[in-house]
């Protein structure tokens, strides 16, 4: 038998890989697609997303989730066992897509397809890291507001060595094709400026793809066949570089969840959202909420400053319904003032 192509979707927090994984769903042409979906946080919200999206290719039995832990960590735990799990049906996917945590490091998944358990019947057909435009273009790696002003000043991506920058460093130089999504929400010159950041820092020969709403062709993304866990070099992360290839860990970042009861307006409920993200500085959060009155649930995604909602299905019978918020930040994070912050909001809706 051939093996099955794999494709590894990576990326920074927010960058759009859930919507990017739906439109590849939505151009399966008969092709029965298998997902891992790898979520950071309580809430399996990346997986409810993509299993409403009512279309024949996002089917339940065909989403497998990797939830409480970073993908890149638990090779031999979940992810082997999970590939296996996959392979042993009768009716065998035609193609995978992995859809990483965004705080996962792709080098580790990169290697485990070589582990005997899988490597004589998958392959990775191509590792593709999906970036912000718009996110790069305010400088949202810096350490500071003062650094964040400098490097719009200069139009120049910096690396602080932080390590939201060391990990968006690692996760480019593992791709195969970046996806540079968010594009419309910056203009010509800005696109440029962080495309030429972006080769700066990726493997030479790796191609670039504009995108706007995580809009690309499934022909652009499926059939690479570049075999990537054949093709290591270049693609150490720096802590590999550093600490002779052992491992990593995640403690730099935090996660956690907070539930709501259904009292607090839309507008309420995302002024509070944004207001919690600027005073606390949180990286990214995202959910479900119960509005009063309301038939179907909003999904809520903010990356940064910026929060996006929208109805996305209708509340199903017997469902709870309740406002269910993931948090993430680089850690420690303020959990006791975070939950006070988004709760206060509701309290004094109720």
């Amino acid at each position: 038998m051939s093996k099955i192509p794999v494709t590894v979707i990576t990326g920074f927090l927010g960058a759009g890989k859930t919507t990017l994984v739906r439109h590849l769903l939505a151009q399966a042409h008969g092709k029965r697609i298998a997902l891992i979906i790898n979520e950071f946080g309580e809430l399996g919200v990346d997986k409810q997303v993509l299993a409403g999206c009512g279309d024949e290719s996002c089917r339940e039995e065909d989403m497998i989730e990797l939830a409480n832990g970073c993908i890149c960590c638990t090779v031999a735990d979940e992810f082997i066992p999970t590939m296996q799990q996959l392979l042993g049906r009768a009716e065998r996917p035609d193609h995978i897509v992995i859809e990483t945590s965004g705080l996962a490091l792709p080098q580790p998944l990169i290697r485990a397809f070589n582990w005997p358990e899988i490597k004589s019947e998958v392959t990775i057909d191509g590792v593709v890291t999906v970036a912000d435009a718009a996110a790069l273009a305010e400088g949202r790696f810096a350490m500071s507001e003062a650094a964040v002003d400098a490097q719009r000043k200069s139009d120049a991506m910096l690396d602080h060595a932080t390590p939201l920058g060391e990990l968006f460093a690692d996760q480019l130089v593992a791709a195969d094709l970046v996806v540079l999504n968010k594009t419309d929400l910056v203009d010509a010159p800005a696109v440029a400026a962080v495309e030429a950041v972006l080769r700066a820092g990726m493997r030479p020969g790796t191609g670039i793809v504009r995108a706007q709403h995580g809009h690309v062709d499934a022909v652009a993304l499926l059939g690479l066949g570049l075999a990537s866990e054949d093709n290591l070099g270049g693609r150490d992360s720096r802590h590999e570089l550093e600490h002779g290839g052992e491992g990593h860990e995640h403690d730099d970042f935090d996660s956690f969840a907070v539930r709501l009861p259904p009292t607090i307006g839309r507008d309420s409920l995302l002024g509070a959202i944004e207001e919690t993200i600027r005073a606390h500085d949180v990286l990214r959060l995202k959910g479900f909420a119960a509005l009063p009155g309301a038939g179907a649930r909003l999904a809520v995604q903010a990356v940064g400053p910026r929060v996006n909602a929208w109805f996305d299905r209708p509340w199903q019978e017997g469902e709870a319904r309740e406002t269910a918020l993931v948090v993430i930040g680089e850690s420690p994070l303020d959990r006791e003032a975070i939950t006070h912050s988004l709760t206060r909001a509701a309290q004094g809706a109720a």
